[in-house]
This record gives structure tokens, sequence and C-alpha cells, in this order.
């Protein structure tokens, strides 16, 4: 049974699995989380649990963490990747609230809402305030992901122009969305009268809009931000408005929150504020809520493709389910029929890969070291890492042209002793290795295969099988390869049961046979 731990208020929806025993304990104080976290195989948070490295220690047996909302902010994915723990959100599921909000906070700053709101409250009638109008106007949005893309849908009910910038958004998307791509953000800042910002606060973003970047925007602009605080630098924004470059500000986010009452943004008539209210609807916070426990589950039964720190990419990774058992097999295979240290680890792949099949590589190094490791030590976040902690050097090549089949993995084990390789294929969904060093066979990878080399002569197998037999060993398949009649043979025994030590050294002793080997996968 599944052991999760909800530290954060949020809708979760109802518990249908029978394996999972859900503590939903919000707001939980973090000296206590770290007392209890050890028992707990996944933990799902909002933005208030800091998912340190600390906390990621103190989780012996976590396995999953999971975010309910976009970013990630509060964990640190470098030491959860160390750790093998899978880290989920559900970007898409507060998509349409944030991007309303973002339109709420620009409409309510381009007509002075909160200021004409303030003003009656005083008693204060003024009709003589003088908002802008959106329609024909041009807005530019920064990140155009799926909330970007979402505010980008809404501005053309306002007969807007829409601008982007985005580095990493195929130009395929901006058309899709009816927006101009542009490669350079200055060139899109001159030709905004609007600016919002829908990023990721990262390194890159950080402050990436700051003081020269707001005086790059025509005068009488207004700005948006309600996707994280620090993208807009704050004390540049202050600067700008308050030297009258802006006509408004909207915010939703502080680099720190919440901010103190006298910061000057807070003070600022020009500023109308929400307190990072983006994902706050009833709506979005159902589907949160339930959308992130259901993450959670499947991630926890092996389901990788909501993962944030494998580095894949989630529709390679169903593409590829096939193909990350076989890439498992043959890390398998190799370490027990080669000799020695490893030392390097090389996968090829032949023939065209919709996706890029770079996860097969690192299915391929979990194999290798599930034979030295305790199960469960390895998942396919962690296997790169460790394997480069042992010192073993994985690379990756690919080649177009195909060989035998149309698409062909080849992993080959470099040790201080020697150099071996095994090749699979995935056929009718089903994979299969196709050949061992340079012989040709397909075999199922399961269960215990014998693997002898021989010169291609009469007789071989027929011994081999009656050792076997004599000493209980049940044969169930058989594959042939050789590299030319008389040269040197290889033949792949599927055996039901471990050969003992003693039958092993027997079939070594064997005249006809130049080597064997035994693997269990």
């Amino acid at each position: 049974m599944w052991r999760v731990l909800v530290t954060d208020e949020m809708r979760l929806g109802e518990v249908r699995n029978g394996d999972i025993r859900l503590d939903y304990r919000p707001n939980m104080p973090r000296e206590e989380i770290l007392k209890v976290i050890g028992g707990y195989d996944a933990l799902i948070t909002r933005s208030r649990t800091q998912v340190d490295e600390a906390l990621l220690e103190a989780g012996k047996n976590l396995k999953v963490v999971g975010r309910g909302g976009v970013g990630v902010d509060n964990v640190d994915l470098e030491a959860a990747s160390r750790r093998g723990i899978l880290v989920v959100n559900v970007p898409e599921a507060n998509t349409r609230s944030a991007a309303e909000l973002a339109w709420a906070l620009l409409l309510a700053a381009s007509r002075g809402v909160v200021d004409s709101d303030r003003k009656i409250r005083e008693g204060v009638w003024d009709r003589k305030y003088l908002g802008l109008e959106l329609d024909r106007k041009t807005l530019g949005i920064v990140g155009l992901g799926r909330i970007g893309g979402q505010v980008a849908r809404f501005a053309k009910a306002f007969n807007m122009r829409v601008l982007a910038y985005d580095p990493y958004i195929p130009r395929t998307r901006a058309e899709t969305l009816g927006v101009e791509l542009l490669d350079d953000l200055a060139d899109m800042l001159r030709q905004c009268h609007f600016l919002t910002v829908h990023t990721p606060l990262n390194e890159e973003t950080r402050g990436l809009i700051g003081r020269r970047e707001l005086y790059l925007l025509p005068k009488g602009a207004v700005v948006v931000n309600a996707a994280r605080g620090g993208i807009i630098d704050e004390k540049a924004l202050i600067e700008v408005l308050s030297e009258g470059h802006l006509f408004a500000v909207g915010l939703d986010v502080f680099e720190l929150e919440p901010p103190n009452v006298e910061h000057p943004l807070v003070q600022h008539p020009k500023v109308t504020h929400t307190a990072h209210l983006g994902a706050n609807t009833v709506e979005a916070q159902d589907r949160v809520g339930e959308a992130v426990l259901e993450r959670v589950i499947e991630t926890l039964q092996g389901n990788l493709a909501y993962a944030l720190n494998t580095g894949f990419d989630p529709e390679g990774l169903q593409m590829f389910q096939g193909w990350l058992p076989l890439g498992e097999a043959l890390g398998r295979l190799l370490p027990q029929i080669t000799q020695g240290r490893p030392q390097a680890l090389e996968v090829t792949f032949y023939g065209e890969f919709e996706k890029n099949p770079d996860p097969i590589a690192s299915a391929v190094a979990k194999g290798l070291l599930g034979s030295v490791l305790e199960e469960g030590a390895v998942n396919l976040v962690s296997a790169r890492p460790l394997l480069r902690d042992r010192g073993i050097h994985l690379s990756t090549r690919h080649v177009e042209q195909p060989q035998d089949y149309l698409q062909v993995i080849e992993v080959t084990l470099e040790t201080d002793k020697e150099t071996r390789k095994a090749r699979g294929a995935v056929l009718g969904g089903k994979p299969r290795i196709v050949g061992i060093d340079g012989h040709s066979l397909e075999a199922l990878p399961e269960g215990y295969m014998l693997i002898c080399v021989n010169r291609d002569q009469p007789g071989v197998v027929g011994k081999v099988g009656t050792l076997l037999g004599n000493a209980g060993v049940n044969i169930a398949g058989m594959q042939l390869g050789r590299d030319h009649p008389g040269g040197h043979a290889l033949f792949v025994l599927l055996i039901d049961e471990r050969p003992s030590e003693a039958t092993l050294e027997t079939l070594r002793g064997l005249d006809v046979l130049e080597r064997v080997d035994l693997a269990a996968l």
C-alpha cells in the first residue's frame, strides 16, 4: 500500500484506489513534516511547503512529489533527481483561471477600477478619470506556453494585435494562435501598448524585464505580471512607474509574499493588486486537486509521462513503451555476460525515431545498475547520475540508416577486460533481442538465457542439450546465429531454471564450446 501525505490545502476529490492511504494534513508545520515524512511514499503540496534538500533527505521512502499547480519553485528538482524522486505537477489545470486573472488585472488597471472603487468608498464621485481602450492596440506576451497562449486567444475578442517573445516555442504554435512571434525581446517591447508576462521563474527569466526593458515600452503602456514575482524587477518597476512612463500596473505576484504593507508597489495608486490568486477559482481548485492526486498515483504505479525531472518528452515516453523495457533488458544482459568491470556504455539508435529516443539510453543504464543495486534503488531519473557516480561513461549515437529492422538499438559495454554488444528491436509491440556480438538471432528477453559460443560444426547443440537434460534443466526455446558457415556460431538456450554451478562448469569444460555465459532476465 502506498502512503501519501498532503501538507497544503486543496480539494483532492475522492480516492478510488484501494492501494492508496491518504493522510490529509493541511498547513502542517515544517518541523512536523520533517519528523513524519520518512514513512511516506509520496508528498502532495501547493506553494507553501518548501520541498528542499533537507526535507527530501528526511523522506527516506519518498518516490513522488506532487505539486498542485503550475510552478515547482518550492521543489528542489536537482536534489529530487539525485535521489530518484519523481516530481509531477498539473500545469494545465489552472490555465484558464490564470489567463482570466491576467485579463482582469489588465482591464482593471486600464480603466482605473480599483482607484475609482476606493474613491467611492471615501465619498468621492470622480468622473474625470480617463482610461484606455484595447481595440486595435498591441499586446505583447512574454512566454507563449499554455497560459500565454490562452491570453492570446482572449486578446482576439478585443480586436488586438498580439506579439509574443518566446525562444522555446515553435513558429507553428504562434501561427495557430494568430500571434506574431518575434526573435528579439527589445523589438517586441518597442511596439507594445500592453505587456503581460507568462514564464516560469528561473535563472534565465529572473529580472528579465528591468528598467531598460520597461523604458523600451511606449509611454503610457500598461504592464501585468500574473506569473511569478521576480520576472519583472520590482525596484525598476516602481521607479519607471513613479517617473510617469507607465500608465498603470497589474500585479498578482511579488518577489516576497506576502509583501510588506509599506512596499512602494503596494502603496502606489496606479497599481492594481491581487494576492497570488491566479489559480484560485472553484473550478481550477477542483481540477488541480483531482489531477495532482491522480498523477501521483499513476507515477507511483510506474507511469513516468507526467514526471518533470526525467528530462524526457511525455509523448516520447508513451511512444517508447515497448522500447524502455527492451533497453532495460539489454542493460541487464550485458554485465552478466561480459567479464571485467564496466567502464563505458554506448547506446546506438539505428533507423528513424519519431521522438528523441534518449529515454531508452536511461533505461539501459537503469538495467545495468539494477544488477548491482538493491531493488527499487534506481529508476529512469536516477540512473544516469548513479552511473556517473560509478565512473561509467554513457554515450549515445543516432544512425538514421536502418539495419536488418526499421528501428534497432545496439548497446555496447566496454569493461577493463573486453567489449560485448547486444542488439534489440520491438516487433509487434514486444521487445526482442535480435543480436549478440556479430550474431543475429531473435529471442524474448525473459527468464534464464544460456549463451554459448562455438565453432560452427555439427553436434554442438546436441551435446549441450544432453548435458542439460541429464542435469534436469528443461530447454524452453532455442535461437542460433553464426557469422558464416564453418566460422564462429552463437546459440541461445531459454531454460526454465537456473543450472547449478557444477552444471555450468561442466558445460564450460566441453571441448566443443569456446564460451558459456548465463543471464537472468
